[in-house]
């Protein structure tokens, strides 16, 4: 896949698949430790330890309407070629946990890509599961949690077209001002600690 986004929808997917009603997305780059990490945790029913023995073949899959699965040997293949790598835990019945990580500036690795898009179509496609998404540069983070915009709206859905809108133009400004190099205060008062 040519973007991180796409690997981290797809497990996504599994995770909804899976039965979870909750899902949390972190993606943390830390330009120091030159290192991105990306953690997809839910609390979908799990796999036994058999599956996930399994979990990184890709002739293997629990889906019943392919013969393949291909998203988790993908997302570590991608992994691995940029010094890094992909680790799955999980629990029958307590969720699963996947843990990739790149080396940042490896000229192998794809970029985050379209995130936007990503959680705008997870969040608009699934009404049964909540989604906490954080994105962290550097110490400065981006969160999202469907489960406290679904509190602050009471009846009205996260598909409704002005909530829709709105998650769009949040998600755009909050990813952006992430981007935005922090100030000299900033940068002084977070050595502080």
């Amino acid at each position: 896949m040519r973007e991180l986004s796409l690997h981290i929808l797809d497990i996504v997917e599994n995770s909804i698949e899976a039965g979870a009603t909750r899902v949390e997305i972190l993606v943390n780059e830390d330009s120091r430790a030159n290192r991105l990490t990306i953690v997809v945790e839910d609390n979908g029913r799990g796999m036994d330890a058999e599956t996930l023995k399994r979990v990184g073949d890709p002739f293997f899959t629990t889906r019943k309407t392919r013969h393949v699965g291909l998203g988790i040997p993908l997302f570590k293949a991608a992994a691995q070629r940029c010094a890094g790598d992909l680790i799955v835990s999980s629990e029958p019945g307590k969720g699963t946990k996947v843990v990739a990580e790149f080396q940042r500036d490896h000229i192998d690795r794809a970029p985050l890509g379209d995130i936007k898009s990503t959680l705008l179509g997870l969040i608009l496609s699934c009404e049964q599961c909540d989604i906490r998404y954080e994105q962290r540069l550097d110490g400065r983070a981006f969160v999202l949690d469907t489960r406290e915009l679904r509190d602050i709206l009471g009846q009205v859905p996260l598909s409704h077209p002005q909530v829709r809108d709105w998650l769009e133009e949040y998600i755009e400004e909050g990813l952006a001002e992430l981007r935005q190099a922090p100030s000299a205060t900033q940068e002084q008062n977070s050595s502080d600690f």
